[in-house]
């Protein structure tokens, strides 16, 4: 699924359908992406999935108490059997065990079901929460890479590509797109103390952080994330930006890693 874009004026929006970022399937067929109701299913589907869990956790905690006989349906029909027995209609105490075996394999069998029916549960609603999860980041990070003004005003190679090479390292939360440092730890503002740094601004310490960043910038030598000698990566290498556009995206990456400078 891909965010669908439109080109005003040489920049890149996200087209929007009733206030919805619209994505377009591997069949063709166009769909409104509704984020804010995504966020609230994940959020019912992770509260359903514990309730199955603790269920589950709690039949198999009464199924670790069980010791000879307990209070299942054949249990107590068994026990009852042996209570109204007289002393010589009870042949003998093996007949007592296979009754009591008999009880106890019936608890574990209803156990057993419910746990089994209980986990299929779980499974079934963590692939569900976990495709709208999917989703919702696509649209955040992949919609924050085609909107961002970084992107459309300093970057030298296309958002997608930018998108490969970062965004592994964003993530969000509480519905805000969160850029992380490669030690781990969220990028916080430059000129805002004290709070996370907006995409942009994440975005941009990022690509100041990549050894060969000339090459995936506009210029040559000005600007954010120039290097000192103003001079490209990979030994002088270049290519033009024409060139470089008609190669494939691994292609792409492959020239980027190896430091090789766009030129017009």
């Amino acid at each position: 699924m891909k965010l669908k874009t439109v080109t005003v004026d040489g920049k890149t929006y996200a087209e929007v359908q009733d206030g919805k970022p619209v994505y377009v399937g591997d069949d063709g067929k166009e769909t409104p992406f509704d984020a804010p109701h995504s966020v609230a299913t994940i959020s019912r589907l992770n509260g359903e999935a514990k309730g199955h869990r603790e269920a589950k956790e709690a039949a198999e905690a009464k199924l670790k108490g069980f010791d000879g006989i307990e209070d299942a349906a054949a249990a107590l029909k068994a026990l009852e059997t042996v209570k109204n027995l007289d002393a010589g209609q009870l042949v003998t105490a093996g007949k007592v065990e296979e009754i009591k075996a008999a009880a106890k394999k019936a608890a574990e069998d209803q156990v057993a079901a419910a746990a089994k029916a209980a986990n299929e549960q779980i499974n079934t609603l963590t692939s569900e929460r976990d495709k709208l999860m999917a989703d919702l980041f696509g649209e955040k990070v992949g919609g924050a890479f085609t909107r961002s003004k970084f992107v459309t005003e300093k970057a030298a190679v296309p958002a997608d590509m930018l998108q490969a090479m970062f965004g592994s390292r964003f993530k969000v939360e509480n519905g805000k797109v969160v850029g992380y440092a490669a030690d781990g730890q969220p990028i916080y503002s430059r000129t805002k103390a004290g709070e996370i740094a907006d995409f942009d601004e994440a975005l941009e310490s990022m690509v100041d952080g990549y050894a060969n960043r000339d090459s995936i910038l506009k210029g040559s030598g000005t600007g954010s994330g120039a290097k000192p000698n103003g001079g490209a990566g990979g030994g002088g290498k270049s290519i033009s930006r024409k060139e470089f556009e008609s190669l494939p995206p691994a292609d792409r990456q492959a020239r980027i890693r190896e430091g090789v400078k766009l030129v017009d």
